[in-house]
């Protein structure tokens, strides 16, 4: 039996511009995303991992797994 998992979408919202984005959150960490709208580069905030825990409406699931261990 094969289960399909259904990729995550977060909602990345620029901090200068407010334009808005929905990124399918991959495997791995995503750290700079350009904004579409405006070209500003964003960076995870200090203290999270990556752009979807700073700006995204949904964390990643590698912060999900931490809060878990």
């Amino acid at each position: 039996m094969n289960i399909l998992i259904a990729p995550t979408v977060s909602i990345i919202t620029c901090p200068s511009c407010l334009a808005q984005e929905a990124l399918e959150i991959p495997e791995g960490s995503m750290h700079l995303y350009r904004c579409k709208a405006c070209s500003t580069i964003l960076k995870p905030k200090s203290g999270d991992c990556c752009i979807f825990c700073s700006f995204g409406n949904t964390d990643c699931s590698s912060s999900e797994k931490n809060l878990a261990a």
